[in-house]
Formats: C-alpha cells, structure tokens, sequence
C-alpha cells in the first residue's frame, strides 16, 4: 500500500454481484437480463469486426444517438454516450456536482453513489426512505447542490410517478440538476423523457443492460438539454474522447432500433415477475412493489443471510445487503420461467426445512 494515494488508500470501492467460478448456478443475483440480445445487434456487432478496427471509432457516437434521439423524440444534440452507465453517472458526479455543496440521493439506493461522491470529494447526505421504503419529496426540498436517485429504485425496485418526480424538478429550477437513473425504467415504469421539454434542470442516465441485453456491452447514456450534454461532453474530452468503441456502437444502435423485440422479451419479464411476487407472497413473504427486473423480498421469521447462503449452496444466486433496514432482504433477479420455477422449489425447501 505505501505507493498509493491518500485517496486510492482511504476510498471504499463499490461492490458488484458476485460471479463464482466453481460451479455453473441459476445466476439471479446481478439483474440482468434473461433473453439473449437482439439477433439484429448480434449481427451487426459481428458486421463491425472488420479492418476498420484499425481507425478509432467516431467519438460523437452519431449514428447511435441519431437512434436513440430518433426513438425518445429528442435532437442528437440531447443524447449523451458513455461506455456503460456507471462510467456516464460518474462524469455527471463531476460535470454538475460542486464539493462546496450537498448531493442528495436515499438512503437506501444504488451504491455507487456515495462511492462517486467520495471519490470526487462531493458532499452528499442519505436522505432516509420512508417506512415503505418510498422516495418522500418533502425531504429533499431543502437547500442541496443537486439530487439523483434511480427509477425505480435500486436495490427496492419501487417506483416513483412522474408527477412527483416533476415536483424536485420544479422545486431544484433554477439551483441544481436532478439526475434520474432509469436503468429499470423498461420493467413498467413511466419515464420522465416527456419532462425533459420542461426542466432544463433535469437529466435521465439509461443503460442497454438491462432493457436490452447488452450487460457485457458497456453502453450508457444520459438525456438532457443541449447545456447539460455540454457539461458531459467537457468532462469526458477531458480524459477519454472514445467512450464507446466501434463494435459497441454498431451493436446499440441496431437494438435501440429493433424496439419491439425488446418489447417482447422485458414483458415475458414482467409477467414472470408478476407470477413469482403472487406465490412469495402467498408463503407469507413481504415483496416490496417492485417496477423493476428484480424483486426485493423479506420472509418474517427467516433470517435473509440463511436463505441467501442456502440458496446458493443449491446452486442459486440471489444478492443479500448486509447493511441497516435492509439485512432481512434478499434482491432477486428474474430470470426465465424455468428458471424462476428452480428457484421457488429450492426456496420452498429451505423454509419448509427451516420450519421442522
């Protein structure tokens, strides 16, 4: 350790979902999606390989955020490209978040947050979810140097409405932006694209991981007016100018415009989601409303580790927290109907045995 920074020293790094290597599991612990990407993307990623990975790819990204301005009926000039949406959050932490001000975001949320605040030293503060573990608004309407929370949140998956979301915009106009991450948005959520027309303070950061498939990918990307992109675009040339490389673009760009085959596969999603909240619930379980991929669950009188480690013991990975307010919780992925069908037989038996 003696040839590290003071920061590289004393910085906590964000943690991922585990991806053990010993023996092949039902992998639900990640939120990833179940069905294989587009074959349109495949194709064209694989129409990309060629000699022209020679050249650096084009660093404004023009034909995939020509798509994506096309598909959200934007300008070009709106969309942002950044190599997945963590690298994208993390140029928005330094692009609009000042260290002399406090950041909020909840308390209980996607935690890679306070990681970007301490990296870049930007104060933040938790604000606490209520005892529903919801986003109150009242909280949040006090002096800040900005706001950013996922929609829905993660890891709860509760959502939070359109209306409710314009009120921090409101309220922050004029002050500070309001980041809304939107990684899960395409799991039954309603974006707050139609907002962007209104607040010029408002920013949406998205990711092709989930929605579409592309979680080994690595594209993100963020909507906004013309002066946040801006604020982007400075940073990012700043340190990188290609942030997304050719095989990437061309593999995104197909799915952002093969839009009903995502359709199709993120309801399959939801309707599995659906069916599995119905018999948790029925076995007595507490699943938070959940508008995302994932389902974040608590059985009374079983503790979560337990369950997590069981589970995994049988070959099924589910994401446990051991932090406060949510070390009762188990965040599961949904994956394929078979899968899901494995994973409620494993479950069952570890309550049953618990309970003899």
């Amino acid at each position: 350790m003696e040839y590290l920074s003071a920061l590289a020293k004393g910085i906590t790094p964000y943690v991922a979902g585990e991806q053990p290597q010993d023996k092949r599991y039902i992998k639900i612990n990640t939120n990833e999606n179940p069905y294989p990407p587009s074959p349109k993307a495949l194709e064209a990623i694989q129409g990309a390989l060629d000699d022209r990975l020679r050249l650096y790819p084009d660093p404004h990204c023009t034909s995939l955020s020509q798509a994506i301005a096309d598909a959200e009926g934007l300008k070009p000039e709106q969309v942002y490209i950044g190599n997945g949406s963590d690298e994208v959050l993390a140029v928005c932490f330094q692009a609009f978040f000042n260290p002399g001000s406090t950041v909020l975001f909840p308390d209980i949320t996607y935690s890679f947050y306070p990681v970007y605040g301490a990296l870049y030293d930007i104060s933040f503060e938790k604000v606490p979810l209520d005892s529903n573990f919801c986003i109150e608004n009242n909280d949040y309407k006090k002096p800040n140097g900005g706001i950013i929370f996922p929609n829905p949140n993660a890891p709860t998956g509760v959502y939070k409405s359109l209306a409710e979301i314009e009120e921090l915009c409101q309220y922050n106009r004029g002050k500070a932006v309001v980041i809304v991450d939107e990684a899960y948005i395409a799991f039954g959520g309603e974006s707050a694209v139609p907002l962007l027309r209104i607040y010029p303070n408002l920013l949406i950061v998205r990711t092709l991981s989930k929605s579409h498939a592309l979680a080994g990918l690595r594209v993100g990307y963020a909507l906004g007016s013309e002066e946040l992109m801006n604020g982007l675009e400075r940073i990012k040339n700043s340190f990188n100018s290609y942030v997304c490389d050719r095989a990437a673009m061309a593999g995104a760009t197909a799915a952002i415009n093969d839009g009903k085959y995502y359709e199709d596969i993120n309801k399959r999603v939801i309707n599995t989601r659906e069916r599995v909240v119905n018999q948790l619930t029925q076995w007595g379980f507490r699943v938070l409303p959940s508008k995302a991929n994932f389902l974040f669950a608590s059985c009374p009188g079983k503790d979560a580790n337990a369950l997590y480690l069981g589970l995994k013991e049988q070959g099924v990975l589910v994401r446990y927290f051991k932090l406060p307010r949510i070390d009762q919780f188990l965040r599961i992925s949904i994956g394929t109907d078979e899968e899901m069908n494995i994973f409620l037989e494993k479950l069952k038996y570890l309550i049953s045995n618990a309970e003899e």
